[in-house]
């Protein structure tokens, strides 16, 4: 059997052929790198926003660039607006649904979809009608454009 690896960078691609899988280690020693698993269903993980009108996000992973924070705003509409002057935010609805006020127009998240608030637009989340559990979001701050590719 053959395995085959492909690497992409700068618009290339190189592809490998190997007789044995590049995961097929005799052993692996790191104290920094490692492979880490996270349960954004974990009610330890619980964002200040959650139960808090004014609460805001949890961070989860930051580099430079991006940063994935967790919402789980399930008991009280946002009561503020908020202008994100540096970065594009990347809205993923993961469980529940949410609403979004924005300048641009209104819409509602349903579990799978995902949607884009541009640099610099005022907006806010409101609890999806008739809520009656737990809303999971998660959210991308993304310093740069982002581009739709679909």
């Amino acid at each position: 059997m053959s395995y085959m690896e492909k690497f992409t960078w700068a618009g290339k691609e190189l592809t490998l052929r190997r007789e044995q899988s590049p995961v097929e280690n005799i052993s692996t020693e790191s104290a920094k790198v490692k492979l880490e698993k996270i349960n954004i269903n974990d009610p330890a993980l619980r964002p200040a926003n959650y139960d808090k009108a004014d609460g805001s996000v949890m961070p989860i992973f930051q580099a430079d660039g991006v940063r994935v924070d967790l919402s789980k705003r399930s008991t009280h509409d946002m009561p503020f607006w908020h202008r994100n002057m540096e970065c594009d935010e990347l809205i993923f609805c993961y469980k529940g649904g949410i609403r979004w006020e924005t300048e641009l127009g209104n819409l509602e998240l349903k579990p799978g979809e995902m949607f884009v608030i541009p640099k610099g637009i005022a907006h806010r989340s409101l609890l999806p009608e008739g809520n009656t559990g737990d809303n999971i979001i998660i959210e991308l701050k993304i310093r740069g454009d982002i581009t739709k590719l679909v």
